[in-house]
């Protein structure tokens, strides 16, 4: 399977504009333990680019989920997200990026072939061994689940054939290995802020090989959690099951870490939305994707779009930072000397991305702009714009699979959410959650600070 094929969770028609402000156009409920994936290491822009590069080229009742989150969104501390999940029986603890922009659930396994052994995250890495597990079985090429997620029998199926999959990122980093069958442990709400184990069962990737920088122990996950429309994803085949609702929500807070993620119906705050586009074959529209760091825009838009932001600051001194990023010294408040960039969707809906948003800082008089070329990327990508946690932070972003639909709105998430539980009508209150540390997140963010830093100044002497 190739991850451009179906790339984002939400497609959708957009315009923009810069305002003084700049605008564009453009049951039940289960909780998760999140973590951002590039908390606590000192982590450069160009990897964190270069991995938004790699992407573009990847027993419940009816309840509401808890995905408890931890890091945040800044590039300059932290890059993903990723949540703990329960696999196998006994169940045994698994650190997965939860991503919206993909659609299977694939994890290392044992015996894999240069699948990480560690990693640099500050989490420990367990392979999944499903003959260890009482209730994992395979997955054959002529059963339903195969040959619905490759559209038909694959050529060559014979009888106790293997499913296999192979996922391919855009800078050739892939997974490869076959499906199977076994017991997810999620967090399931059962009050206000409270949430108790509930199990179910779903097919997955059983990673038998991992190629470029899913093998790299720097970036070291145990797998991807996708969250994408294919009937293959985790939440597709437990709302099969009748198990929860084909809808969702996060609230990334890159303030102060962490923020909430929930499968479910999700009550208050209420949110106006906007269509999905089901099929983006022309390779246009806009991706909405948790598993990208930073904004990225065709050059019909970016070249104007900073042209208009810049305007408002005819003195400002540019730095080319890692030949990709400009960078510039400000020592005010930046929502006061930069416009509010807005992408305005269809039936009114309008995302606003405010100056300390779009901008990241470095120190205290030193910032970065987050939008990037995505024309100066690959042809596939020219032009599509895709938003990714540098502007989908601090805001509530609603996923409605069922109705087609997304939507958001501002939000202080570090607060909580209302969810309905389906069967008794109940609301309950989910909280936020931050796994993440805090002194190593800090400690990774001095080592960029200090990286970004000393390439300002070696470009203020240039």
């Amino acid at each position: 399977m190739m991850d451009l094929r179906r790339l984002a969770l939400a497609v959708v028609t957009v315009a923009v504009t810069v305002v003084g402000e700049f605008g564009c156009c453009f049951g039940n409920v289960v909780t998760f333990d999140v973590k951002h994936k590039f908390a606590g290491k000192g982590k450069n822009l160009s990897a964190l680019r270069a991995h938004d590069i790699r992407r573009h080229g990847r027993l419940l009742s009816t309840v509401n989920v808890d995905l408890p989150l931890g890091g945040n969104g800044h590039p300059s501390e932290t890059g993903l997200y990723f949540a703990k999940i329960g696999l196998g029986n006994p169940s045994k603890d698994h650190y997965v990026q939860v991503d919206t922009g993909s659609d299977i659930l694939w994890v290392n396994c044992a015996e894999c072939d240069k699948c990480p052994a560690k990693s640099d995250l500050g989490i420990e890495l367990t392979l999944y061994n499903p003959k260890s597990s009482s209730t994992s079985s395979l997955v054959y090429c002529d059963q339903d689940f195969c040959t619905s997620t490759y559209d038909g029998p694959l050529p060559g199926c014979k009888p106790n054939l293997q499913c296999q999959y192979n996922v391919v990122y855009g800078d050739g980093s892939s997974t490869a290995g076959y499906f199977v069958k076994d017991t997810i442990q999620l967090q399931q709400v059962t009050g206000n802020l409270k949430t108790g184990s509930s199990n179910g069962t779903v097919i997955f990737g059983c990673g038998a090989k991992q190629s470029g920088e899913l093998g790299s122990s720097s970036e070291a996950l145990d797998g991807i959690l996708g969250f994408g429309q294919a009937n293959s994803s985790v939440i597709s085949q437990l709302a099969a099951a009748g198990k929860v609702k084909r809808k969702f929500a996060h609230c990334l807070d890159n303030k102060d870490g962490g923020g909430i993620f929930t499968i479910g119906e999700v009550v208050s705050p209420k949110v106006n939305t906007t269509p999905m586009v089901p099929n983006h074959g022309d390779q246009k529209g806009t991706i909405v994707d948790s598993g990208t760091t930073l904004a990225y825009l065709p050059s019909t838009i970016y070249e104007p779009l900073m042209t208009k932001i810049l305007s408002s600051q005819p003195a400002l001194i540019l730095h080319t930072v890692e030949d990709q990023f400009t960078c510039f010294r400000f020592g005010e408040n930046v929502d006061d000397g930069f416009p509010v960039v807005k992408f305005h969707f269809k039936d009114s809906l309008i995302l606003a991305v405010f100056p300390h948003e779009y901008l990241f800082q470095i120190r205290e008089d030193a910032w970065c702009f987050g939008w990037q070329n995505s024309g100066m990327q690959s042809k596939d990508g020219k032009d599509m714009i895709l938003l990714g946690d540098l502007v989908l932070s601090n805001k509530l972003v609603i996923y409605d699979i069922e109705n087609q639909t997304i939507g958001w709105t501002e939000y202080n998430c570090s607060s909580s959410i209302k969810v309905k539980d389906k069967k008794s009508g109940t609301v309950y209150a989910v909280g936020a959650h931050d796994i993440g540390s805090a002194s190593s997140m800090k400690f990774g963010g001095i080592l960029t600070f200090l990286f970004i830093l000393i390439a300002l100044l070696h470009s203020s002497i240039a």
